[in-house]
């Protein structure tokens, strides 16, 4: 087959707008994470009921919530791979149909050995889903709308736990904890005939098997996206990167050991304060004295604000010095932090503070990735974040295993003097990063 026979994927659906086969499949990738958001969260605002229904400590809670991120770890790691050998659609489906399981399962718990097993298992299946969605939505839009599809896509997440704080803070005290958790499964499940009906498989996916079907495949879903019409003995192709795979000892060699290593620390140290946060603040709201059936609103009002933040953070990023904001954001992060272990009971100061959480010890989140395309150059760029991701899972775990721990030691004032240390740490880390203003200029540009 000469070269004038085929035609590469990516550039037919780069030279279209986005259509309404398109949308229908970043719709169904937000709801996927939706139901993801709201089931990675679920323990965290059931978490001081179950602690009352099991007559348990608070700093029980904490081998729960770090075996649903060690799951997450672990699944983010292998359904990956299952995605690249098995298909995207099929891996989403498996992905979904686990913690879904897992989750209603969790309803019928009779003790919290079990509950411990079943959130690792739904963390396999939430960890496994989110890159798998992430590189289907990306793969369905084009390239110069890509950042604000993997961002819309993403914040399914945050809005999915918001809806669950708001479904436990209103339905709690009628179905219980358990009836969180039978939603939280009964809606994956059911999403599966939606997925069966209408999500389609990745087109990079079947264009890499090579084979007469899937060629067929690929025809008639890019029918239905590209205006023009498309040749009938045409072979559609996925061009293989001209970019070396880059190894992990390059981001140690060239001078870039120190700035990698600065970096590796801001991932960690945000993400334990982050998950520290997410994970116990209803736990830590009740233990300051606020009814079980409010406490979900501090959850709610965070992610409200992390998702009001993520828009317009997106657009700015690019435009911005990363590493000043990032100071910004950190220095209002360590404020929230001191401030609500002020805040006793005054519950509208504590509530607007952690509002202020989604800017200060969330929005980070969206601001690392750029910090990364101004500190590496387009080769080492895939192989930086990947691995500090690794980090931030890291502190992650860190953050949901340590936060019982404080809140037991010096209860809620202690719990929020100790959230301000990692946020103290990733600030000194990111002072002493320094980028070289030419290969910043550079690689923000690139990423833009």
């Amino acid at each position: 087959m000469n070269s004038a026979s085929q035609l590469a994927i990516p550039s037919l659906i780069d030279n279209e707008r986005l259509g309404v086969f398109q949308w229908r499949v970043l719709a169904l990738c937000f709801v996927i994470a939706l139901f993801d958001g709201f089931d990675t969260q679920a323990i965290a605002f059931t978490g001081p009921a179950i602690l009352a229904a099991f007559n348990l400590p608070a700093g029980s809670l904490a081998p729960i919530l770090t075996a649903g991120i060690v799951g997450m770890t672990i699944g983010a790691m292998t359904l990956g791979m299952v995605g690249d050998r098995i298909g995207r659609r099929p891996t989403i489906m498996l992905s979904l149909a686990i913690f879904g399981a897992a989750t209603l399962a969790t309803a019928w718990s009779t003790d919290t050995n079990h509950i411990l097993v079943l959130r690792f298992i739904a963390g396999l299946g939430m960890g496994g889903c989110t890159p798998v969605l992430l590189a289907l939505a990306a793969e369905y839009g084009p390239a110069r709308y890509r950042g604000a599809i993997m961002t819309g896509v993403l914040l399914g997440l945050p809005a999915g736990a918001m809806l669950g704080g708001l479904l436990a803070a209103r339905m709690l005290p009628v179905i219980g904890w358990e009836g969180i958790f039978v939603v939280g499964g009964v809606a994956p499940l059911a999403m599966l005939v939606v997925l069966a009906l209408l999500l389609p498989e990745s087109l990079y996916f079947r264009a890499t098997r090579g084979d007469a079907e899937g060629q067929r495949y690929i025809a008639s879903v890019l029918s239905k996206i590209v205006s023009r019409p498309l040749p009938g003995d045409v072979r559609f192709t996925v061009p293989e990167s001209a970019v070396a795979r880059a190894s992990v000892r390059a981001l140690f060699a060239d001078g870039n050991a120190g700035k990698t290593v600065a970096i590796w620390a801001i991932y960690l140290l945000n993400w334990v304060a982050w998950f520290m946060l997410l994970s116990w603040l209803p736990t830590v709201l009740k233990a300051g004295g606020l009814p079980a059936a409010q406490a979900p609103m501090g959850t709610v009002i965070v992610n409200a604000v992390f998702i009001v933040c993520a828009i317009p953070l997106s657009f700015v990023l690019p435009r911005v010095n990363t590493r000043r904001l990032l100071l910004v954001m950190f220095a209002v992060g360590i404020a929230v932090a001191l401030g609500l272990s002020l805040a006793g009971q005054n519950w509208m100061l504590v509530f607007a503070l952690a509002g202020l959480a989604g800017f200060g010890v969330g929005g980070q989140q969206i601001a690392l990735n750029y910090l990364i395309a101004g500190a590496y150059p387009t080769a080492l760029r895939a192989t930086a974040t990947g691995w500090s991701i690794g980090m931030g899972r890291t502190g992650a775990i860190l953050g949901s295993a340590i936060g019982g721990s404080f809140l037991a030691w010096g209860g809620p004032q202690g719990f929020f003097l100790a959230l301000a240390v990692p946020l103290i740490g990733a600030a000194i880390a990111v002072l002493s990063l320094r980028l070289s203003p030419p290969t910043a200029n550079a690689a923000l540009a690139a990423a833009h």
